[in-house]
């Protein structure tokens, strides 16, 4: 599929240089073919990314169970980074395919994480839950960062099997 996208995104670029090379258009509209085709690269640049398996900045879905997490603490040059590797439950069973998700760092979540991941190796599933940070709803869009998360994290149960 994606190489379906990166040959189609060639194409358009071709025909627009085929268009901006021997059309008889007038400049400006040249030059408004030459800056959608540029805007338009950045924004498939971005969607292609978040299908390639990059992790994704959505937010993590309502409940999912841990399979991994990397911490990337903060430096003086970068802000550091959580990146977990999660699948989603979708009707009590789990997603075909898990995903990847980058959160913002905070100490809080770094440990909370942490303590999940050292129960996951001792063979203990972790299942978590994710809803957004109460406040104030109104115009969350304009705030930049304002789309936090409230994640919780528990021991998944052991199933119970049937008797035989």
């Amino acid at each position: 599929m994606t190489l379906t996208i990166v040959l189609s995104l060639a194409a358009l670029a071709f025909v627009a240089l085929l268009a901006l090379l021997w059309s008889q258009w007038p400049v400006w509209l040249k030059g408004m073919l030459l800056m959608s085709v540029t805007l338009f690269y950045f924004f498939a640049n971005d969607a292609v990314h978040s299908m390639w398996g990059w992790p994704s900045a959505d937010s993590l879905p309502e409940r999912f169970v841990l399979l991994a997490a990397v911490f990337d603490e903060p430096t003086a040059k970068r802000p550091g980074a959580l990146y977990v590797w999660v699948n989603a439950l979708e009707d009590g069973k789990p997603a075909p395919q898990p995903r990847a998700f980058v959160l913002p760092y905070s100490k809080d979540l770094h440990a909370l994480l942490g303590e999940a991941m050292k129960k996951t190796r001792d063979g203990v599933s972790q299942v978590g839950t994710c809803e957004p940070k109460a406040g104030k709803a109104r115009f969350a869009w304009l705030r930049p960062g304002s789309d936090e998360q409230v994640i919780k994290l528990r021991d998944l149960p052991v199933p119970q099997l049937p008797e035989k």
